[in-house]
């Protein structure tokens, strides 16, 4: 099941056993991600400090450490981590399971960063910067100097007006679990294209957010 991840990231590991370590949560088994959390967190800030540089030469030191902040910080990782489906594939223990840990934020975070540091040990330098442009592209696109870093519901909705189709359509599909580790999925549908997705996630708002964020990726394929 992980050749459909390395197909999505563009790597395909040369030792699998560092993607397997990548993919495991703590609460698995060990050896776990911390260590490759660490390194790939040290190579995301130093890759997106590059991208930043090289796209932006009239923008100020504090204005670049701004963008940096936000593209590293646990929100923009754990979109992006949605948009890889990254939670179908984490190694969690059963209490994570049973409490979606596959869609807690800080999991799919910290799992996206030791993803970034394994493909450091695995290719070298060269790889892992490659993939960690490719797969923020669209976030480094999206940056207008001066403005905050939009979000896929943002994103969806700019895109629909640019087709001057309807706004999208969000409702709750269900709810799971007890209060306190509720799970909720939300679909999002756009009727003028036929398009409807469902996201998860342990608050409305991080559901919503993967709904829209799956909606971008079938428009893309539109």
């Amino acid at each position: 099941m992980t050749n459909q991840l390395e197909q999505v990231i563009g790597h395909t590991f040369s030792n699998s056993s560092l993607l397997l370590t990548a993919l495991t949560h703590r609460s698995h088994s060990s050896p776990h991600n911390e260590r490759l959390e660490f390194l790939g967190d040290s190579i995301l800030n130093g890759v997106i400090a590059r991208q930043l540089f090289d796209r932006f030469p009239a923008i100020p030191e504090g204005d670049l450490s701004r963008l940096r902040a936000n593209l590293v910080r646990q929100d923009s990782l754990h979109q992006l981590a949605l948009s890889l489906s990254l939670g179908r594939y984490l190694r969690l223990g059963e209490g994570e399971l049973k409490s979606g840990g596959a869609q807690r934020p800080s999991i799919l975070a910290d799992a996206l960063e030791a993803l970034f540091g394994a493909i450091w040990l695995d290719a070298g330098f060269d790889s892992a910067s490659a993939v960690i442009a490719r797969l923020y592209g669209d976030m480094l696109g999206a940056i207008v100097p001066g403005q905050p870093i939009k979000d896929a519901k943002t994103r969806l909705q700019e895109d629909l007006q640019g087709r001057r189709l309807p706004l999208p359509k969000y409702s709750l599909s269900a709810t799971e679990g007890e209060a306190h580790v509720q799970q909720f999925r939300i679909a999002c549908a756009i009727d003028a294209l036929h398009i409807r997705t469902e996201g998860s996630g342990s608050s409305r708002r991080a559901a919503e957010q993967m709904a829209a964020e799956r909606a971008l990726e079938r428009l893309k394929q539109a």
